[in-house]
């Protein structure tokens, strides 16, 4: 297991000799030491990434693409151990974990597909004096933001399309999941990504490392996943010097399901959208809106499958549920169920956080949560579903759109003209119409309003990396 820097092809020590310590949430004990990133190291990051960059950019795109490709076989070969290796740092049940490989992985096979695929085009102008030659050019140097939530997904879900478009990459990972980035390192490497085009760079000093990269000149993109709170933060920055931003931000998913609904289905798209990665996800609903006359036999049958589940470390066969990530994230939860408590809510199942070891919180279902509930207000990350009744289509969508978040929602129905027109009047850059999984390699990822700028996924992900040049020309 790797636990340097990979600057330039070559795994270092941080300038600084520092290290830190990498916790397993199901125990709090330390499980690997990994060096510390500074901003001295982060300018080499950047050195070798611009030394790499005219040679990568004008490899041959099937070159590329078939080192793409490469990388997604040989995260297929190893799964297994890169599914461990996630749920021993970040926590997530193994069926979860294995879930994350099988797409983290399919992002490297859809963009060796996409990186063929960065057509321009080519036009008469309407005077008919000359062509309009429109080309695509990668951006150049990436740095890459990545959370922990999701820590080869989010890698692969921006190193994938930057290699295929010819861009080189500085990826800065969440500090309390390092090791599944420096793994992707050694895979890409191994992959025969030439020295300085992928570069990683841990570091518990995450604002500082990426402002002296977002301050280099040599800098033109910017990709960040994680909170809109640091995400703005970034943004400021990345002005400085304009630097073109991707952002996928936090979200607050609203979950709707109308009385001709089919429950069954409704209660099964709620468990994949609320409990995949313990809730620990973007895209994991967030708010539930029930219409009055079937909420309490939804409520029922939520709180009986999520009762069910198994509760345990991450790495254990049998977990469906493993802790959340670190103690804040779990005291936060905890806070805000205490919170929508106090101010009436009932717990049917859940409510408070276990004694002992471990990152913990239960699986919890609340009902009689008011719409002015602060739990509403925030993204949980957690286990936890609030249920709010609505008694129309125009307060569930009112209820819907009462948010500054505009990431996903999902839409539960059994008439498929209501759930197009509600689809259209929720403001959310994605909408799963009786479905609680909306994630593909294939379709673009992203949000709208203060959930972020920019797609990811599709061909939209390629073409985030690359810049359109026109070329007016006669012939």
């Amino acid at each position: 297991m790797e636990t340097e820097l990979f600057i330039g092809g070559k795994w270092v020590p941080a300038s600084s000799g520092s290290r830190f310590d990498v916790l397993d949430p199901a125990t709090g004990d330390t499980i690997a030491s990994v060096a510390d990133g500074t901003e001295t190291d982060a300018i080499a990051a950047v050195d070798a990434a611009a030394a790499a960059g005219p040679a990568w950019a004008k490899t041959p795109p099937r070159v590329r693409a078939e080192v793409l490709r490469k990388a997604f076989e040989l995260m297929t070969e190893r799964a297994a151990d890169l599914a461990k290796l996630i749920s021993l740092e970040n926590g997530k049940a193994l069926v979860d974990a294995k879930g994350e490989v099988t797409y983290a992985a399919e992002f490297f096979r859809w963009f060796a597909e996409e990186a063929v695929r960065g057509e321009g085009s080519i036009a008469t102008a309407p005077s008919g004096a000359n062509k309009l030659l429109v080309v695509r050019q990668p951006v150049g140097v990436c740095v890459l933001v990545t959370p922990w939530n999701f820590p080869a997904a989010m890698a692969t879900r921006k190193i994938g399309p930057a290699l295929a478009a010819g861009c080189t990459v500085i990826l800065k990972p969440a500090s309390d999941t390092p090791l599944t980035a420096l793994a992707m390192a050694a895979i890409l490497a191994e992959a025969g990504v030439p020295e300085g085009v992928v570069n990683v760079l841990p570091s518990r000093s995450s604002g500082k490392v990426v402002s002296a990269m977002l301050h280099d000149p040599r800098v033109r993109k910017l990709s960040f996943t994680g909170s809109t709170e640091v995400g703005r933060i970034l943004l400021a920055q990345a002005a400085e010097n304009v630097v073109n931003t991707s952002m996928e931000l936090g979200g607050n998913a609203p979950f709707l399901v109308f009385a001709d609904a089919d429950l069954d289905a409704a209660v099964d798209g709620a468990m994949i959208a609320k409990m995949r990665n313990g809730g620990e996800a973007c895209t994991a609903a967030n708010r539930f809106f029930v219409e009055t006359t079937v909420a309490d036999d939804f409520s029922r049958r939520l709180a009986q499958r999520m009762s069910a589940l198994v509760v345990g470390p991450g790495t254990d066969e049998k977990t469906q549920v493993g802790p959340l990530v670190n103690e804040d994230t779990v005291a936060k939860v905890d806070s805000l169920v205490r919170s929508a408590l106090d101010a009436g809510a009932e717990a049917i199942t859940g409510g408070s956080r276990p004694g002992g070891p471990g990152f913990y919180y239960p699986p919890t279902v609340l009902t009689g949560v008011g719409p002015d509930s602060a739990i509403l207000r925030e993204e949980i990350f957690g286990p936890v579903a609030p249920i709010v009744t609505f008694t129309s289509e125009d307060e569930a969508i009112a209820l819907a759109n009462d948010t500054e978040y505009g990431l996903v929602a999902y839409v539960y129905t059994g008439d498929l003209s209501r759930g197009l027109r509600v689809s259209e009047a929720i403001e959310a850059g994605m909408v799963g119409v009786n479905r609680g999984l909306v994630s593909d390699p294939a379709a673009p990822f992203g949000g709208v309003k203060q959930s972020g700028i920019g797609r990811e996924g599709g061909h939209e992900g390629l073409l985030e990396y690359l810049e359109s040049k026109y070329i007016a020309v006669s012939w």
